[in-house]
């Protein structure tokens, strides 16, 4: 027999310190083909998610996938996320938590001859609407590097480290 994961007793841990403290747990995923959430708010092959009780209806954090149901934008949604594509699990107020790396199911059609290609997940900061009407305001240019943290005032990020 197997040995089970200890990432989804982890999720559950986190999310119960969150919960305790007062802290809004969010939950950062990876998005593939066996994950559920609507589309229109991943960016980069990931998604954010506010899983605090408010957030969501009938959350249900099994030890293969963490399922519930939760609005966006007025609409009530199922989501299915898989525990290996979870990346972290924090609070949103200070971000504290937990990174993890994500486990990737070999894929079916890729050739036997071809190695494997490694993906680093990445975390981003849920943006906040003054940071959104700030990015609009500012050049067309893209710029790819990241801002450097700031101190004190701001919302908190969790940066992974490796």
């Amino acid at each position: 027999m197997s040995e089970t994961s200890t990432k989804p007793y982890l999720l559950r841990a986190i999310y119960e310190w969150c919960t305790d403290n007062g802290y809004t747990p969010y939950l950062a995923a990876m998005v593939d083909g066996e994950t559920q959430v609507p589309l229109e708010f991943v960016k980069n092959g990931e998604i954010v998610l506010n899983i605090s009780f408010s957030a969501t209806s009938g959350l249900k954090m099994d030890n293969d996938f963490i399922h519930f149901h939760a609005r966006f934008a007025g609409v009530s949604r199922e989501i299915f996320v898989p525990v290996n594509n979870v990346v972290a699990i924090y609070a949103r107020e200070n971000g504290q938590g937990m990174a993890f790396e994500v486990t990737r199911k070999p894929e079916p059609e890729a050739a036997p001859e071809a190695p494997p290609v490694a993906e680093t997940p990445t975390l981003t900061a849920v943006p906040t609407p003054q940071a959104d009407t700030a990015e609009s305001q500012s050049s067309d240019a893209p710029d790819d590097t990241p801002d450097p943290p700031k101190k004190g005032g701001g919302r908190p990020t969790l940066t992974r480290i490796k």
